[in-house]
């Protein structure tokens, strides 16, 4: 039987199993792991996260030692489903250009879940979230942008990732794991038309489910349940059926590039990640200029056209909706010379001076931009001075890219800001737990993180193994504004800087 791209890809994640891990990829492992904990800190108190709290244990009823961010230990299963879907409410969680997929919630989410009731040494753990983000990445990167403007690719590509840490989590042989990714991509799903239709809040349960579905996989392959074996590049394979137009190499080849671990961006805004080279390149211009709001007659964003696609509400008409949308963000930016998690969390829509700068905000697709995406972001942000200046700024990739990356000062300051709910005592252990997992030292070390590390002292939430409704009493998010779109005029579109600047 010839091989397969499906085959080698297999051979790689076990093959990573047995070589020495770089220092460089234990660093990034380590901050992976700080990334995946500030995300869940900093959604883990709001209505968004109680209700994904109630609803894994209404899926996966039962207790357990897995524990839950905001909430005490449940079964693996739950925890794992609830702590993707909080670390994802904000929209803070990594992300990577070539896959355009968020990988840290499908890796480390299945991977910390599954820590204390399978032992997991702090190696195990590293080799199992190492190989989720290897083949969620490389599917992704495969999968293109054809397959990411219809499908979110975290749901999809993310499935197969999550199913290859838990396997690996669980020590599965290379044969099991072959089923176990084959297994998961029958059950890759997650369409974008939620966004077409305004169902934000929704968006969480993408890579809550994809979690679901690949430790589903994991398990079924160790029950001896057998998968597709070319689940990727069969006729009726992922790739063919799920629009792939991406370079198929990248499943397979390249086999000697550091772990793709190390490719992956860390977000240096509290939105989607879409919309952060304008971003940039405004806060370039600020810097630099020294401009003051009132001194702007006009801005326009011209921007990659795939962005507006995800991330193209024309005006937010309620919290959710916030991040995925350019002019808000933009306009919150120029205004307070900054844009913080509460600006997410609770924004002033009806704030007559951010209503009128938006109003003075076009944004303009570029398909001459859209030629560099994916591996690059382009974004032109001009501003029309009322004095007759005009100053433009230019940015093809992200601060927080693999090209400007965090060091881990700065993943620590990020992290106090994305997580205002994290006191002193917290902060420190959770950045000396992930920290040890750059030192190769504690290899042979328990994983499973305290349920400190998750907020449970804090007495957020209930006991999840009660079946205890925590969302009892709890408001759902509601808009501030429903006619700003209506207001504003039309143009050519579709639809606290946490570094202390």
């Amino acid at each position: 039987m010839s091989m397969l791209p499906e085959d080698r890809l297999v051979q790689h994640v076990i093959g990573l199993q047995s070589r020495p891990i770089p220092q460089a990829t234990r660093e990034r492992l380590a901050q992976a792991l700080l990334d995946w904990f500030t995300a869940g800190w900093s959604a883990m108190q709001l209505d968004a996260a109680a209700r994904l709290r109630h609803l894994a244990v209404l899926c996966h009823p039962g207790g357990g030692d897995s524990p839950v961010f905001g909430d005490a230990r449940t079964g693996a299963m739950a925890a794992a489903f609830a702590n993707a879907g909080i670390a994802h409410v904000r929209e803070i969680d990594d992300a990577h250009r070539s896959a355009m997929l968020h990988p840290g919630i499908i890796a480390v989410s299945p991977v910390l879940a599954l820590a204390r009731r399978h032992a997991l040494t702090q190696r195990r753990a590293a080799d199992a979230i190492i190989a989720g983000y290897e083949v969620a990445l490389r599917a992704g990167e495969a999968l293109g942008t054809r397959h990411a403007a219809n499908f979110h690719a975290t749901a999809t590509a993310g499935a197969l990732g999550a199913a290859a840490a838990a396997a690996v989590a669980l020590g599965l042989p290379a044969e099991q794991l072959h089923h176990a990714l084959g297994i998961a991509a029958t059950q890759a799903a997650g369409l974008w038309q939620l966004v077409d239709d305004n169902a934000h809040e929704s968006k969480s349960l993408h890579p809550a489910m994809a979690v679901r579905n690949g430790m589903t996989a994991a398990y079924a392959a160790q029950a001896g349940l057998p998968g597709a074996r070319a689940f990727f590049t069969g006729k009726r394979g992922m790739y063919a059926l799920l629009a792939g137009d991406g370079p198929l190499a990248a499943l397979d080849g390249d086999l000697d590039a550091p772990e793709r671990i190390n490719t992956a961006t860390i977000k240096a805004w509290p939105c989607c990640a879409q919309l952060f080279t304008p971003l940039d390149a405004a806060r370039a211009l600020l810097d630099e200029h020294a401009i003051r709001p009132g001194d702007i007659a006009s801005v326009e964003v011209a921007i990659f056209p795939h962005a507006l696609k995800i991330a193209g509400v024309h005006w937010p008409s309620r919290p959710a909706e916030a991040a995925f949308c350019l002019r808000y963000v933009m306009a919150r930016l120029l205004l307070a010379g900054g844009l913080g998690i509460e600006d997410m969390e609770a924004p002033d829509l009806a704030c007559p001076a951010l209503r009128d700068l938006a109003q003075r905000i076009a944004v303009v697709p570029d398909e001459s931009f859209q030629q560099a995406f994916p591996r690059k972001r382009p974004s032109r942000v001009t501003l029309r001075l009322r004095d007759g200046r005009t100053l433009s700024a230019l940015r093809e990739l992200r601060r927080g890219d693999p090209e400007e990356p965090y060091d881990w000062d700065g993943m620590l300051a990020r992290m106090r800001a994305y997580a205002p709910a994290m006191d002193d005592a917290a902060a420190a252990g959770i950045a000396a737990w992930c920290g040890r997992h750059a030192d190769a030292a504690h290899d042979k070390a328990p994983c499973a993180p305290d349920t400190a590390l998750f907020g449970a002292r804090a007495g957020l939430g209930t006991d999840a193994g009660t079946g205890t409704d925590p969302t009892m009493g709890l408001g759902m998010d509601t808009g501030t504004d429903t006619d700003m779109a209506t207001d504003m005029i039309a143009d050519t579109d579709t639809g606290t800087d946490a570094r202390g600047r």
